[in-house]
Order: structure tokens, then C-alpha cells, then sequence
């Protein structure tokens, strides 16, 4: 879709009934009246004059921050996910993961960056239904040509940083694909979910995962990840090669943080120079990744998708915890 003709579109990504609508404004209301004050993240782009500073000043108080980074040192640094109570993705989370996605280019210094959740049972989810799809689409394109959301994932795979996911909880949908499109993956054994669960609801998934799957678990496996649109738990995703590995979930923190402790003492330009040549081989097109983007477009805008994902917000998508928990089950009952 166009961003001219998708600016014209105010309707939301689903059209809700009126229970689902009103559940849905009630949660997001909820979720910013509750929100804890904002940490110290990555500083952006200055702007002189105080015109400028009260503008950010009035967008900082309305933007609940949901993206927070962590320095651990100027070498190794975390960036964790925080938008209870599931984790789930949308437009406003785009600026805030981008600055850090900008960040982790331009810092001469950072070699290494792990991405985790503080929410319990989410690591990061879908994608918001609830904003109109004109929020999206009309997004301005990033430094790749490709929408934002594609466009981080992209980069995040090229910079000259590894990254590494530390998967406890839900990675559905989005989070499958920032873990995917991170250099390595661990998982916990007990509590880590892994799901492209988009087909269930009539879907293409739009974050890269038909590029990047099969070249990381096979195209037969690639497929039953996707077409089944299931949940994989921390053990299978290990025996698929989805993940690096799965580690026992009281072992998995001091793991992640031995490894990115060790990188970050290595020489940083031979850890870029390694890493982009591995990308030769490894790393889809641009143009494979835009393609899942333009298909999620084009799909979520039918009239089949608009049933199924009314009939999953009218059940409590993003406002029940069973069914954000469930999601591979209820899914399966749509076509019932």
C-alpha cells in the first residue's frame, strides 16, 4: 500500500465490535495511567531553542516508554522490553526502538548487545491491532527503503555489533522475528515460547521470518513453523536450530552474560569484519524482507484476517492473559 492512499485509512487494524472496542480503550488507558516513569534511554538528536525542548518535553510525558537501555559498560550493553503486561508491539514502539537501533550503528565503542524482557511470561509479542493501520503504513520509510519496523530488523542484522536475544517468556510474532534477525538466540528450557502464529489468523507475517527461517532451520521446518502457526517451546526450538541453544531457566541470564562479557573484550573491528562476512552467506535481500512486509499489508487488510482477529480481540487478545498465553490454541479454533 501506498503511504498516500494508507494515510487515508483511520480505521483500526481490525474493526473491533463494540465489547472488543471498549475493552481495548479501557487497556490501553489503563496501561498509560500505570505506567512506571520513564528510566534514562538513548539519548536522541538535540534541537536548539526552547521551542524544541518543550515540544520533546510534552512528547516525552505522552509516549509510554517501553524501550530501555542499559550500558553495562561502553562495550556491552542491554536493551530491555518493557510494556506490560504482554509485551505487545505497535506503532508507538517503532521511534523507541529505532533510537536504540541507531545507537548501536554509530557508537564507536559498544561491541555487544543483549536484548531481554522484564515482563513475566513475554518476552516481546504481536503487533498491535488496535491503532489504525494508517499509523503504520504511513510510517516514513527507514535508511533501507523498507518500512521502519523491517527496516531495524534489517539493520540490527548488519551492524557491526553482535546481538543476542535472551528469550524467557512469549517471542510471538515480532519477537520472533527481532530474534531472528539477532546474530544469536538462547532460550530458557522451561519458559521460553517461540511462535509465528500469523497464518492462524488468516496472516502473512510481516517482519522477515519467511526470508530468515529457512536459511536458519531448513524449508520443511521453516514451514510447519509457519503454516502450523504454533507454539515452539525452549527444547524443540534448540533441536530445530531456531535458537542457539536452550538452558535450564536459572542458568540462562548468568550464560547470556558470561558470553557478551567475553565479545566485549574482543578487537571490535574483527568482530565486525567476521560478522560481515558470515552475513555474506547468511542474511536474505532486502527485497525478500520488504516482501513480507507488503504481503503483511495487503493480508491484514482482508476480509477473512478482519474476522479472525475481531473473533480473537471479542475472545481477549490483548487484554486476557490466557489467551495472549494460549495463543496457538485459541488460533486454532478459528477455522472451527
Amino acid at each position: 500500500m501506498r503511504n498516500h492512499e494508507a494515510a487515508q485509512s483511520t480505521q483500526p487494524i481490525y474493526r473491533v465490535g463494540r465489547i472488543a472496542s471498549y475493552f481495548a480503550t479501557l487497556f490501553i488507558a489503563s496501561a498509560i495511567v500505570t505506567a512506571a516513569p520513564a528510566l534514562a534511554g538513548v539519548k536522541g538528536a538535540t534541537h536548539g531553542g526552547k521551542s524544541a525542548a518543550a515540544n520533546e518535553a510534552k512528547r516525552s510525558q505522552s509516549i509510554h516508554k517501553e524501550v530501555f537501555l542499559e550500558r553495562k559498560t561502553p562495550a556491552y550493553w542491554r536493551v530491555t522490553l518493557h510494556n506490560p503486561p504482554f509485551n505487545i508491539f505497535g506503532p508507538e514502539t517503532i521511534p523507541q526502538l529505532n533510537e536504540v537501533i541507531t545507537a548501536i550503528e554509530t557508537d564507536p565503542d559498544v561491541k555487544v548487545v543483549v536484548f531481554d524482557s522484564d515482563v513475566p511470561g513475554f518476552f516481546l509479542t504481536h503487533y498491535d491491532f488496535v491503532p489504525p493501520l494508517a499509523q503504520s503504513t504511513s510510517l516514513q520509510s527507514g535508511t533501507t527503503g523498507l518500512h521502519p519496523l523491517p527496516d531495524m530488523l534489517v539493520r540490527l542484522s548488519r551492524a557491526p555489533v553482535v546481538s543476542i536475544t535472551e528469550i524467557r517468556g512469549r517471542a510471538t510474532g515480532v519477537g520472533s522475528e527481532l530474534a531472528l534477525a539477532s546474530d544469536m538466540r538462547f532460550a530458557s528450557r522451561e519458559k521460553a515460547v517461540l511462535s509465528q502464529w500469523e497464518v492462524g489468523a488468516a496472516l502473512v507475517p510481516g517482519g522477515g521470518p519467511m526470508a530468515r527461517l529457512p536459511r536458519l532451520i531448513g524449508r520443511g521446518r521453516a514451514l510447519e513453523v509457519l503454516l502450523g502457526a504454533d507454539d515452539v517451546n525452549g527444547e524443540l526450538a534448540e533441536r530445530y536450530g531456531y535458537v542457539n541453544r536452550s538452558l535450564p531457566d536459572e542458568e540462562l541470564n548468568g550464560f547470556v552474560d558470561a558470553l557478551a562479557t567475553r565479545i566485549a573484550t574482543f578487537d571490535k573491528q574483527a568482530i565486525a569484519d567476521t560478522k560481515r562476512l558470515v552475513d555474506f552467506s547468511s542474511l536474505p535481500s532486502d527485497a525478500e524482507i520488504g516482501a513480507g512486509w507488503d504481503a503483511f499489508v495487503t493480508s491484514v487488510q482482508r476480509p477473512q484476517a478482519q474476522t479472525k482477529i475481531k473473533r480473537l480481540m471479542e475472545l481477549g487478545l490483548q487484554t486476557n492473559a490466557d489467551v495472549e498465553t494460549r495463543l496457538g490454541d485459541y488460533t486454532a479454533t478459528l477455522g472451527h
